[in-house]
């Protein structure tokens, strides 16, 4: 398994990760992505462990804190082995102290999120959302007290803003704060919004990327495609409406190039489609997610292996979608790249 730095930190992470967002079943629909119960849980962090896949990855609000449980069993006698990354920030109930990223929120969230994992530190703390209603620097020195008393090791964002990422980041050079080095983002060959303005952001700053729904949100797979029915266990059925946006043709023409190369080179699509993001500048890290060990080990498949320069052209190709305002300009008028040249 490789390992990459994450960001400009000293914190080395598997180019793979689990998530264990389908861990618990509880809760709302968006809270609760799967019903993995705790013998589950725990062979698949055995065969994660086994392929070398030692960060996993969880947030407060999956299945009411029921995923951090079961993770916190999963990893129990093995806590020297394993890198721990959970979240905060989005509403785990109606009460005020509940949601946002103010000190007393921040404090008690790392408080229950240590309780449930069964660990003393965090290794990797993240704001889910940015938090409009707090001063980033209240934020942030919550943060950086967090991180002094040794329950958390470092500090990572999620879902940010261009904006909001780098007005915390220049608040935390201005005022000695840990920075962020991580940015947990979607981004997929079915949504590649990342790449115009976080991604040169995350060069630049050192933020690495920690990539969420890789698969863009079940879309590539390769049981959805054009002319088949999608499967009635998909859970596009009951989540499409809010899923990251894509057009049905052209999500069926990826789909075909993924086809094709997946042939050409004996893998599944899912691993295709994996293997592409890994290639992308300042992805630390791809998050995987599974609803059983088969899943999993076909995920796993992604790594030890390059797709070639010719099938990197075609998956780019197959992907792109026209630049959103102001970077068509640029691409206009002075052939402008969003990338600098190290990136490209």
């Amino acid at each position: 398994m490789e390992y990459r730095r994450l960001g400009a930190s000293g914190l080395h992470v598997p180019v793979l990760s689990l998530g264990a967002a389908t861990f618990g079943g509880r809760g709302s629909l968006f809270s609760a992505w799967g019903n993995t119960d705790e013998q589950q849980a725990r062979g698949m962090v055995d065969i994660c462990l086994d392929a070398g896949v030692s960060m996993f990855d969880t947030a407060d609000v999956y299945s009411d804190g029921e995923s951090e449980k079961l993770l916190g069993a999963a990893i129990a006698g093995r806590r020297d082995r394993v890198l721990l990354s959970t979240k905060t920030g989005t509403p785990t109930g109606d009460g005020p102290g509940e949601m946002g990223s103010g000190r007393a929120r921040l404090i008690k969230a790392v408080e229950g999120s240590l309780r449930r994992l069964r660990v003393e530190h965090i290794d990797l703390f993240q704001l889910h959302v940015f938090d409009s209603g707090t001063p980033v620097e209240e934020t942030l020195a919550a943060l950086d007290d967090l991180v002094r008393s040794g329950k958390i090791r470092y500090v990572g964002a999620s879902n940010f803003a261009g904006w909001q990422l780098m007005k915390s980041l220049a608040a935390a050079d201005r005022r000695g704060f840990p920075r962020y080095v991580a940015h947990q983002v979607y981004y997929s060959l079915a949504g590649r919004d990342y790449e115009w303005e976080l991604m040169p952001l995350a060069h630049d700053q050192g933020v690495g990327a920690v990539v969420w729904s890789p698969l863009g949100w079940g879309r590539l797979t390769g049981k959805v495609r054009r002319g088949q029915p999608l499967p009635e266990a998909s859970r596009l059925h009951r989540t499409a409406a809010a899923a990251p946006p894509i057009d049905d043709e052209r999500l069926y023409d990826l789909v075909d190039v993924l086809d094709d190369i997946a042939a050409e080179t004996g893998r599944t699509v899912p691993q295709v489609a994996l293997n592409w993001l890994l290639t992308r500048p300042t992805v630390a890290t791809v998050i995987i997610g599974a609803r059983n060990e088969q899943q999993l080990r076909d995920n796993l498949g992604a790594v030890g292996w390059q797709l070639d320069a010719e099938q990197l052209s075609r998956l780019d190709k197959a992907s792109s979608v026209t630049a959103p305002y102001p970077y068509h300009m640029y691409s206009r008028l002075r052939g402008f790249k969003p990338l600098s040249p190290s990136l490209v």
